[in-house]
């Protein structure tokens, strides 16, 4: 992977969430905490374990962050500022950068990990891809049209 594709689809997965925590906003507080028994209990808790995940590793490729709540306000303001720092890392990455293995203590099973840094960035996109598939059935059932964030829809837009 080079910055450049890492760039790229690091942009697609905050355009994606921003456009699902968009679509969010029509839904009450009541229903946006509701444990619906899907992924992370609610919309609440799977748009927020997307956001922690991305939290997670940002820490681990660029550096320490304030660990980021769990509430609406947080999805609005600071996810998309860690979205932004993620991509203005992956701007100023070389390619060194990107293959750089990254050491870590894998939280599955308390043990050093290396990885390197352009497989966590696919990981980080993957991750929340499945997850933002989640918060769509979540939104259908409450009868809310989600948006089209399908990867296609944003090379579209890019033009």
């Amino acid at each position: 992977m080079t910055s450049a594709e890492a760039r790229l689809h690091l942009r697609y997965s905050a355009w994606a969430s921003r456009k699902l925590v968009e679509a969010a906003r029509s839904v009450s507080n009541a229903d946006f905490e509701k444990p619906v028994g899907i992924s992370h209990s609610s919309l609440l808790g799977t748009l927020s374990h997307i956001l922690w995940a991305d939290w997670l590793w940002f820490t681990r490729v660029v550096g320490p962050m304030e660990k980021p709540g769990q509430t609406r306000e947080v999805l609005e303001t600071v996810w998309p500022e860690l979205q932004d720092k993620w991509v203005s890392w992956a701007e100023r990455a070389s390619d060194t950068e990107i293959n750089r293995v990254v050491e870590y203590i894998s939280i599955l099973d308390g043990q050093m990990a290396r990885t390197p840094a352009w497989q966590i960035v696919l990981h980080v996109v993957n991750h929340a891809t499945l997850h933002r598939g989640q918060v769509m059935g979540m939104l259908r059932q409450m009868g809310i049209a989600p948006p089209h964030t399908d990867l296609m829809n944003f090379y579209r837009e890019l033009g």
